[in-house]
């Protein structure tokens, strides 16, 4: 029977995990919930997830900050950080649009290959991706909330 995780052992020992949806890569989450000692209680991964969704409300805030400051080297700064903590509990979406807000603020395109040399412009397209990472991340709260039951 299924514990309240709605978690199942396969034959070779994995975790199918409930439904993550699309924005979280379950492999990549999976490997933080095998660190986990108690799998009813999982005190480890539940702290790294509690502790993610504070760090990203407030970058979430600084970058706020930044963008009406038009400071592109602190808001590439903060996106190259969320990216990184992102891309640890497997939250591609966040990770990818954190991501283009680092090259935007590094006045690069989206993928960071070409210099774009309109400030306006790249403080523009960090407003738009601002806007749809923190729509990604509500969803991948939303649903790391329901896992852990918080």
């Amino acid at each position: 029977m299924p514990d309240r995780h709605e978690e199942e052992r396969s034959e070779e020992g994995s975790i199918g995990l409930p439904d993550l949806g699309d924005n979280i890569d379950a492999l990549t989450f999976e490997q933080i919930l095998e660190m986990d000692d108690d799998e009813d209680e999982r005190e480890f991964s539940k702290s790294i997830v509690i502790g993610f969704f504070e760090q990203a409300e407030q970058t979430f805030t600084k970058m706020d900050e930044a963008l009406k400051e038009k400071d592109l080297a602190q808001l590439s700064s903060l996106g190259h950080f969320l990216k990184g903590s992102s891309a640890t509990l497997g939250l591609t979406k966040v990770k990818d649009s954190c991501e283009k807000i680092q090259h935007y603020g590094q006045k690069k395109d989206e993928a960071g290959t070409t210099d774009v040399d309109d400030d306006e412009l790249c403080l523009s397209r960090i407003k738009e991706t601002l806007v749809s990472v923190k729509e990604e991340y509500a969803e991948v709260e939303k649903v790391l909330k329901k896992f852990y039951q918080l």
